[in-house]
């Protein structure tokens, strides 16, 4: 599943495709027809994202919700819109653009009143400015479940997945099974500030890159990382591998039902 990064970056060039322009939108595939219809036409005022949710605004004050779940995925082009090929959901497209949406858990159309409390649902995101991370402090600090679950709620970190999620506890030494309510406001602050700082630069550059300089491949005389996801990670799907500080074998293990990657020795505590 797309991380909170990626649904920015989506919503960055959704947004200078088709801001401010009144917009064909169909369905090819038949399912999305009745909402496709009532925002034909009509010109695109905004588009946000909010954790792993992507909303699209228009001038009739309707916003097309999008959750692309396990299996969704945009394709963003310039140019002379293309034959549909395969299921696309939903098509947006202009003379000079277009969109295509495919395999979306969600896709629906929501008036003004339908999306405020969508939004309310979903967790303080680092990555947007207006985030305030008081209210993930405040579950964090009442739970006995492990950080490392907690990190993967999306009411409490919105757009944190498990890539982030690994990587921001190994960057500060801490177990992913310590209970939230042992994680101190001191270390709390260090890790929102470090996902802020993370989450951004992944919307920027479209990729997760989590390494400090003094680890790059460069730094350390190692070749770089060799995976579909790309970026530089310490621990995220090196599992079986030694960690990059220390030497000890990076772990794996099941949590709440996804993967959980992590160092038993620079993550002890």
């Amino acid at each position: 599943m797309p991380e909170g990064n990626v649904i920015h970056h989506h919503a960055r060039r959704l947004g200078r495709a088709f801001t401010r322009h009144p917009v064909r939108v169909d369905s090819p595939q038949g399912r999305f027809s009745d909402g496709a219809g009532q925002v034909d036409g009509h010109v695109v005022r905004k588009v946000e994202a909010h954790g792993k949710h992507l909303f699209i605004g228009f001038d009739n004050r309707l916003w097309v919700h999008v959750h692309l779940g396990l299996f969704g995925k945009w394709r963003i082009g310039r140019g002379d819109l293309p034959d549909p090929v395969g299921q696309v959901r939903m098509r947006i497209h202009t003379e000079g653009a277009f969109a295509e949406l495919r395999g979306p858990t969600v896709c629906e159309v929501l008036t003004e009143d339908e999306k405020r409390p969508a939004v309310r649902r979903i967790g303080p995101d680092p990555i947007r400015k207006d985030a305030d991370p008081q209210s993930a402090w405040d579950r964090v600090q009442r739970s006995s479940a492990p950080i490392g679950g907690l990190l993967m709620d999306q009411r409490v970190f919105a757009g944190v997945g498990n890539i982030y999620r690994a990587e921001v506890l190994f960057r500060h030494g801490m177990s992913p099974y310590r209970p939230g309510r042992e994680v101190s406001a001191t270390e709390f602050d260090a890790m929102w500030r470090d996902l802020v700082l993370l989450m951004t630069a992944g919307t920027r550059r479209g990729r997760i890159d989590t390494v400090r300089d003094e680890h790059l491949p460069e730094a350390m005389g190692r070749a770089p990382r060799e995976d579909r996801h790309g970026g530089e990670v310490y621990v995220y799907r090196r599992d079986g591998r030694p960690c990059y500080l220390c030497g000890t074998e990076v772990r794996v293990a099941d949590l709440q039902g996804r993967k959980l990657y992590w160092c038993p020795a620079c993550q002890a505590t």
